[in-house]
């Protein structure tokens, strides 16, 4: 009997260790879940399914319904009247919707029709370019019609030249009815050429379909007004941030009740990403990152009671929930990450406090995979902090052997290190390649702190270098550590963080990779296309010699001026299309590190933007991303 056992014991433990790992090919063939809402009978979540295809070098989209209390998915041809339009107007006269109208000349065939062939641009301000498109003359805008058959539209905004939704990543949550259906209300940022690539001061707008006039209704702030939306009551409520330039302020949920501006997150310690009221309107449940995790809160909302707003989190574990999407019963569905698993809608019990996963759409192939295990540290900082530190491991780990280690840099510079699942940055990924991932929550990570979030803002070379170094150096004192087989990797500041690193690292890494990093703050002013980032976090542009806030970002901070001090193999990534941090900076630092003789390799992509998003160049940058490593580490 005895054998028997250990027979079986064996067998189980081989099977285990002979269970594949995560590979590139496999990770994009996942299924990627973006929830579209509960149906109007309250029955089914609707959902759509995009999984890549690398054959064919694009992503396909299915459409699905599943019982809000589990059960087995439904394909569905379309959901068009499954899911409550909320374009129509509540009255169901009117349909909103948004156009692209050209208002300004700028191609050099506006000036002079005559010249059709010409590609000539022309421009009297910034704001020429976004993200990763030039600024043709063309605006979104929002309109709305009767919804009757060949009913005409009516531009809201008129000749205005700005957009509505805002560029790049807005869309029809930019605009919403008003319960009465008589005012459309939008987000704008009414600032063109260089104001508006200065400022993030986005307002919400009020339309009257009956007088046809606007109203700015947050006039009086200065930041971001984004997701507008109304509560059961009638009352608009939005997200604020409150300083004008700064994108990454602390982000509030305001109540505009009786005419009174209610902040109802004003005294709490921390950053919303989104809100949704409750059916009855006494609370407001939101998404909020917190102690490398994102979790789900809420607040009361007492009116003009003297009862205190109180936030309370109500979940809590090692995975992230990111999207909400409606209420059944007791029940509030949502989305759920963790760094082994990506988007699976769940459904959270708020009385009894407990989950119910309803989707499953990856669920067969993590199923075949050994998985990365996290792990949760806490880093003593050099100014005496504590630091949380996620450290992810290999499938099948063995604390007696020593993996090579990467310390991972997270870009941003403002945003949170969770238990989310990336596409390419995937730990799980690097884990299942047999490297220890090390993933600081350095200075200017939300889920710490107001403090703690903004102490980056103008410090990029200072206290946060050293967060990484006593990261990395804890570590890397464990004996399942090849110390001697350190890399360091990261993308946007995590790129910067790269460059700067490699200059001041004393010989600790033997290998990096930078991903479309910030190389030289000086041309990086001069070039990126969202002035306003830069304008708050280096403290001001180059030329106030002044300021010695700014002077320090420029020498100091400036990756360009450590060029000297490089000796270390260094792999170079960088998207054509890339505005915000544009092409030049991976050029200057591929050049730099070649005239010094170092080790170093220039990929490129002509048509990706600051991310990579085409399936076989996702491939492509995978492929490199290892290669390097195995030649260098």
């Amino acid at each position: 009997m005895k054998k028997l056992f250990f027979i079986t014991l064996t067998m189980i433990s081989l099977n285990a260790i002979s269970q594949n790992v995560m590979t590139p090919e496999i990770l994009w063939k996942l299924g990627r879940v973006t929830p579209l809402g509960i149906s109007k009978d309250a029955k089914n979540v609707v959902y759509k399914v995009t999984t890549p295809s690398i054959e064919e070098n694009k992503s396909n989209s299915k459409f699905y319904v599943i019982p809000v209390n589990g059960g087995n998915p439904t394909e569905v041809a379309s959901t068009k009247d499954l899911l409550t339009d909320k374009n129509i107007s509540p009255d169901g006269k009117y349909l909103v919707y948004n156009e692209e109208v050209k208002l300004n000349k700028v191609l050099g065939k506006d000036f002079y029709p005559k010249l059709e062939k010409s590609d000539a641009q022309i421009y009297d301000g910034l704001d020429y370019r976004h993200w990763d498109t030039w600024n043709e003359g063309n605006f979104n805008h929002v309109f709305y019609k009767e919804t009757i058959e060949d009913a005409v539209g009516t531009d809201i905004m008129g000749n205005e030249n700005f957009d509505s939704p805002q560029k790049p990543f807005g869309g029809d949550e930019d605009y919403i009815w008003s319960p009465d259906s008589k005012s459309i209300f939008y987000i704008s940022k009414k600032k063109a050429g260089t104001q508006y690539a200065i400022s993030t001061n986005t307002n919400i707008y009020e339309y009257n379909l009956e007088t046809g006039k606007t109203l700015n209704r947050t006039e009086d702030n200065l930041g971001y007004d984004t997701a507008p939306q109304f509560s059961p009551a009638g009352n608009l409520t939005w997200l604020q941030m409150k300083r004008d330039g700064y994108e990454a302020d602390k982000n509030d949920i305001i109540v505009d009740f009786k005419g009174i501006k209610m902040n109802l997150t004003a005294t709490w310690d921390g950053t919303v990403d989104s809100f949704l009221w409750s059916k009855d309107g006494r609370k407001v449940y939101f998404l909020a990152p917190i102690n490398g995790t994102k979790q789900l809160f809420e607040v009361n909302f007492p009116g003009l009671t003297k009862i205190a707003y109180n936030v309370s989190q109500i979940t809590d574990g090692d995975f992230d929930v990111n999207d909400l999407i409606g209420f059944s019963g007791n029940n509030i569905i949502v989305t759920r990450t963790d760094m082994n698993h990506a988007s699976e809608i769940f459904s959270f019990d708020m009385k009894d406090k407990t989950w119910k996963q309803l989707t499953n759409v990856n669920t067969a192939t993590y199923n075949t995979l050994a998985l990365s295990k996290t792990e949760r540290r806490y880093v003593t900082t050099t100014d005496g902090k504590k630091m949380l530190v996620w450290v992810i491991l290999p499938p099948n780990f063995d604390k007696t052997k020593k993996y090579p280690t990467l310390l991972y840099c997270q870009g941003g510079p403002q945003s949170a290190l969770t238990q989310s699942y990336s596409f390419r940055w995937n730990f799980q990924l690097m884990a299942a390649n047999g490297y220890i991932v090390v993933a600081p929550n350095r200075r200017g990570m939300p889920g710490h702190g107001v403090a703690w979030n903004e102490q980056i803002s103008k410090d990029w070379g200072g206290q946060v270098m050293d967060d990484y170094l006593s990261a990395i150096d804890d570590v890397a004192k464990e004996k399942y550590v090849d110390s001697a087989r350190l890399g360091c990797v990261g993308a946007s500041y995590g790129g910067y963080s790269v460059f700067y690193l490699a200059g001041i690292h004393n010989n600790r890494f033997k290998s990096f990779i930078a991903h479309d990093g910030v190389f030289n703050t000086q041309s990086m002013f001069g070039t990126t296309e969202e002035v306003f980032f830069n304008n708050w976090d280096f403290g001001g542009p180059y030329w106030e010699k002044d300021n010695a806030v700014a002077q320090k970002t420029y020498t100091t901070f400036n990756p360009i001026n450590l060029v000297d001090k490089w000796n270390t193999p260094i792999l170079i990534i960088q998207g054509g299309k890339d505005f915000r941090v544009p092409i030049g900076q991976g050029q200057e630092a591929f050049q730099a590190a070649q005239l010094r003789g170092i080790k170093s390799r220039f990929l490129y992509f002509p048509e990706e933007n600051h991310w990579v998003l085409k399936p076989q160049n996702a491939q492509v940058w995978q492929g490199e991303f290892y290669k390097w490593l195995k030649e260098t580490l």
